[in-house]
């Protein structure tokens, strides 16, 4: 007897409203304010932009970037470099998925494409997940300016390099993800050390 078929999933667009992110990013606030907090203390990183405070940590093999409104004493929001349970041990060394937050008054001024650029200069190599907002699709294809751009695709934790382009209905694939490689590396060195076919 055969299992059965598993339900389609459909690739749509993430879209947080502004109440619920503000929320999750006060609580996150809360928390780096916390003297007994975990998010207590972090070390700073150098931002460039007056009254604006970078905070950096490191779990798990994640990054983590806050934000932070030092003049209103508020966190602007945060990015968040995830791991991908779908690829392997291989690729999982050198790909993250970037996820942010920002606070509506904070939106559209640079803020994630800045920490996106810190982290590929840094040499990371980002690669999306099965759902993008139409905000995170335009950084990305904003990013591509300066960072190569490609296609795979992410099946049975193994990626198919799919070219530079594709087409739309490949594109609404939920196995078709984005990569972005960070400063350093060429498809041939990403294909070497995670096994990209």
């Amino acid at each position: 007897m055969q299992p059965p078929p598993r339900p389609l999933e459909l690739r749509i667009d993430v879209s947080h409203g502004p109440a619920e992110t503000e929320r999750d990013i006060d609580a996150v606030h809360d928390r780096l304010c916390r003297p007994d907090g975990a998010l207590h203390g972090m070390p700073s990183l150098a931002c460039g932009v007056p009254g604006l405070r970078l905070r950096y940590r490191e779990a798990d093999g994640e990054y983590y970037v806050y934000v932070e409104d030092v003049a209103r004493g508020r966190l602007a929001g945060y990015t968040v470099f995830n791991r991908l349970v779908e690829v392997d041990r291989r690729a999982d060394r050198h790909l993250r998925a970037p996820h942010s937050k920002y606070a509506l008054d904070y939106q559209r001024r640079g803020l994630a494409s800045a920490i996106y650029r810190w982290a590929l200069d840094g040499g990371l190599c980002l690669i999306t997940g099965a759902r993008q907002s139409a905000a995170a699709h335009a950084l990305w294809m904003r990013l591509a300016a300066h960072y190569p751009l490609g296609y795979v695709e992410l099946r049975d934790k193994a990626l198919r390099y799919l070219g530079p382009a594709v087409t739309p209905a490949v594109l609404d694939d939920l196995h078709t993800r984005m990569i972005l490689l960070g400063r350093g590396w060429t498809l041939d060195t990403l294909a070497g050390a995670t096994g990209m076919r």
